[in-house]
């Protein structure tokens, strides 16, 4: 019975975080299969009005600056993070939940947490460091930091790398930089 309870729980989180990422790749805009840049038969009509096309607005979006994007990519792993947290607190609240399940509920939410001030702390020291646009990402198998080109510099790697590891416990070899 106690077993049971604790896969329904790792199956909610694991669920919840499917979908946070299934939102995020939604959201973000990026087609699996990238379109034609032309397309036979289409023409463009000149008016004197300020509307833009469906078409126009598509490629609007899909040109956002580097700048813009990781906004939108600190937007989306707020909501991923938020949503993995509420469907923590549901187990809690449910009423029927086992005091083991309550208990890997908590554990779950706490390393969540714990994830979240890691990167908000990562996030500051490089804001301090001249990287006000880096966003961290922590994972149980290393971490990822977001950087705009205009950014880098030839020691960057490693003043990213230190502000990671004087977070965490991620080894020097797990991070990487990736560059927008």
């Amino acid at each position: 019975m106690k077993v049971k309870k604790q896969h329904i729980l790792a199956g909610a989180l694991i669920l919840a975080l499917g979908a946070a990422v299934y939102l995020n790749w939604q959201f973000s805009g990026t087609p699996l299969i990238k379109p034609s840049s032309k397309e036979l038969g289409s023409a463009t009509y000149v008016s004197n009005e300020a509307t833009a096309t469906v078409d126009e607005a598509k490629a609007a979006s899909n040109e956002m600056t580097p700048e813009a994007k990781l906004a939108q990519a600190r937007t989306d792993r707020t909501q991923a993070q938020d949503s993995a947290l509420d469907a923590a607190e549901n187990i809690l609240s449910l009423s029927d939940s086992s005091d083991d399940a309550k208990a890997e509920a908590v554990k779950a939410a706490n390393t969540i947490e714990q994830r979240i001030l890691a990167q908000s702390n990562i996030e500051g020291i490089l804001t301090a460091k001249g990287y006000p646009s880096a966003i961290c990402y922590l994972s149980d198998s290393g971490c990822t930091v977001t950087v705009l080109s205009s950014e880098l510099s030839e020691n960057s790697p490693v003043i990213i790398k230190e502000a990671v590891i004087s977070q965490t416990e991620v080894e020097f070899n797990n991070i990487v930089i990736v560059d927008v």
